[in-house]
């Protein structure tokens, strides 16, 4: 077998993989431009005559549904997953850079530690952090759904950030204060740009398990005011049916602005992936 064929062999294997992995959000998207009748029924998808906008209509109430509190349950998914993502982004920033450049006592252990943490299913976690919340007065806020998403992010984000600045050689930081710089400056100056790709991975991924985490969310929140759009898309269940249609809608518009940040950033998506995520 020559080189030309292995070569085709594993880009046709590369495909039908790839198409196995995509054909689930394939199915979604098309089943959000038909009604529920063609879903059910099992109609040829290829059928172009039962695709429609009325299940978007419907979802901002120009159909015959009610319209859902589109703009609230965004508001409320833009708010959590961005603050959260900040601080995240904050505290990961001071841990992976003091795990990164400074020797203390127990560094290994607390950093094994905290990484360990990471290892717990979120949804292991919804009882106790239920009756915790509710003790505290934080379920159904949008600080207590805040909170929870800080602290599933900060273990990823150290770890990501601490392997990225150990790839920034320390003589520069050195380097700089011989010139003068203090250590902030050093940091600020010289070591920060050349972090920022490793940085803008971290909060991508932050950003991304924040927008799309539903178990936690559909526990702590019960009314418009603090539901994201994964959680409302609960509203499309009934005792005896289920919207389809209208939930597949409604998941393409949870979909859409993920992807779209992640064209558009995915070069220090990428960069942060093969550069940060290597432990020196």
């Amino acid at each position: 077998m020559n080189k030309t064929t292995r070569q085709l062999i594993l880009w046709l294997s590369i495909f039908f993989v790839m198409g196995g992995i995509c054909l689930p959000g394939a199915w979604v998207v098309l089943n959000a431009f038909r009604p529920n009748v063609a879903i059910l029924s099992n109609a040829n998808p290829a059928d172009l005559s039962s695709y429609t906008l009325d299940n978007f209509r419907n979802i901002f109430g120009q159909g015959d549904m009610q319209a859902l509190p589109m703009m609230a349950y965004f508001r409320n998914s833009v708010v959590i997953s961005v603050t959260s993502t900040v601080l995240a982004l904050v505290v990961g920033l001071a841990g992976g850079y003091a795990f990164a450049r400074h020797q203390f006592p127990r560094k290994n252990t607390l950093f094994i530690g905290l990484m360990l943490t990471r290892t717990i299913p979120g949804i292991a976690l919804s009882l106790p952090l239920f009756i915790i919340w509710s003790r505290l007065g934080l379920i159904d806020t949008q600080p207590g759904l805040i909170l929870v998403y800080l602290a599933l992010n900060v273990p990823f984000t150290v770890w990501l950030i601490d392997g990225f600045f150990r790839q920034i050689p320390p003589e520069l930081r050195e380097a700089a204060q011989i010139d003068g710089c203090s250590a902030w400056q050093a940091f600020w100056k010289v070591e920060f740009p050349l972090a920022r790709g490793g940085i803008a991975a971290a909060g991508i991924f932050a950003f991304l398990t924040s927008w799309n985490e539903f178990a936690l969310a559909s526990q702590l929140t019960r009314s418009p005011a603090t539901k994201t759009m994964p959680v409302a898309l609960m509203d499309f269940t009934a005792q005896f049916t289920i919207d389809w249609a209208g939930m597949c809608a409604m998941a393409v518009l949870i979909i859409v602005p993920a992807l779209v940040l992640t064209f558009l950033v995915q070069k220090h998506l990428i960069a942060g992936l093969t550069l940060g995520g290597v432990k020196g």
